[in-house]
């Protein structure tokens, strides 16, 4: 649980924030220079003129009102940069134990979280981005940080890359249970890890909420107008390199045909992406249709996002899995969408990526 209510003057604008979150992701949005590094670093205990009050999990790290200052070496913060921040002169290994006691098992425990074990012999400099930031991962989670900080961490990567470690970061979300605040640009990544979203403007919080809830405040829809993806794990259970897909499992009885993937072993868990505009929409069933991919659904949920109306749908036998549709306003009128409608979505195997 994060409690805090900030205030830190900044060159171009005061930073004030209130926020409340609870054990999971917080992800932390909002335009370049509104004040997102300075919140974490207010967090961290890197801004000693911040005034305010901050609460982790019970534990008061900052009440200025009553005098107390807790120094950032006693927040137990793991903070992770854009850049990773590694020690050039120290290994993999050196770097992941840097600051820890030798028989502290959670170094080890981050390094099989994020599988960087063939790693610990190299320096920096032979490692990838991807490789990098694994590596800067598994450091901070090493310290059994109190709060994760994570600074954009995907920025630098390439869309290839980010994919990779994305499943990395909701491995942690699942596994560690640790309090984080998450950077991002990308809402489909906040939709996929995040149980909170905070959208920053000028310093001041213009909105905060379940991701989903936030779909059309303007500060998230503009972050989405690049495409909005739908983040789905899944199970792999069988491979037919003849017919050049993989099937997986999305829940019991429930599965889905992607890009022939035979490097992933039968029982791996795979996370797939799904652009909301590649999902296509019927009113009835639809028989003899390319798509592999066709599920009954129910529209909970649907509102105007720019230029199109984007819907939030149930799939049916996949508990707690809401699927974001994007269909033009024309779409809807003809086909008479509205909340409770029973719906048919169809994917095209080729259009859902492996990350």
């Amino acid at each position: 649980m994060i409690e805090a209510r900030v205030d830190l003057p900044l060159a171009r604008f005061p930073l004030h924030v209130e926020l409340k979150s609870g054990a999971g992701v917080t992800a932390l949005m909002g335009p370049s220079g509104s004040g997102k590094t300075s919140l974490l670093e207010v967090l961290a205990g890197l801004r000693p003129r911040a005034r305010g009050r901050i609460c982790v999990d019970g534990a008061t790290w900052l009440d200025s009102t009553a005098g107390i200052i807790l120094p950032p070496q006693r927040r137990r913060v793991g903070y992770v940069p854009q850049d990773a921040g590694l020690f050039p002169h120290l290994t993999v290994g050196g770097n992941v134990r840097f600051g820890v006691r030798p028989d502290d098992a959670a170094a080890e425990t981050a390094i099989d979280t994020l599988e960087i074990r063939p790693l610990l012999p190299r320096y920096p400099v032979s490692l990838s981005g991807g490789e990098k930031q694994r590596v800067a991962l598994a450091r901070a989670l090493a310290t059994r940080p109190r709060l994760l900080l994570l600074d954009e961490p995907l920025a630098s990567l390439d869309a290839a890359l980010r994919g990779r470690i994305l499943p990395y970061l909701m491995r942690i979300r699942e596994e560690w249970t640790v309090p984080c605040v998450y950077v991002t640009h990308n809402v489909g990544e906040a939709l996929a890890i995040a149980e909170h979203l905070v959208l920053l403007r000028d310093g001041a919080v213009e909105a905060q909420g379940a991701p989903a809830d936030l779909l059309s405040v303007p500060g998230v829809l503009h972050e989405a107008e690049g495409g909005l993806e739908n983040l789905i794990t899944a199970r792999v259970v069988a491979h037919d390199a003849p017919g050049g897909v993989t099937t997986a499992e999305l829940a019991a009885g429930v599965t889905v045909a992607v890009p022939i993937a035979a490097g992933r072993p039968l029982g791996s868990d795979l996370t797939l992406a799904i652009r909301a505009e590649d999902i296509l929409v019927a009113m009835e069933p639809l028989p003899r249709l390319s798509a592999r991919n066709v599920y009954p659904a129910r529209v909970s949920a649907l509102e105007r996002t720019g230029a199109s109306v984007t819907l939030r749908c149930s799939v049916e036998g996949v508990p707690r899995a809401t699927w974001l549709v994007r269909v033009t306003p024309a779409a809807i009128e003809a086909l008479a969408i509205t909340p409770g409608s029973a719906v048919w979505l169809a994917v095209k195997s080729h259009s859902i990526r492996l990350v």
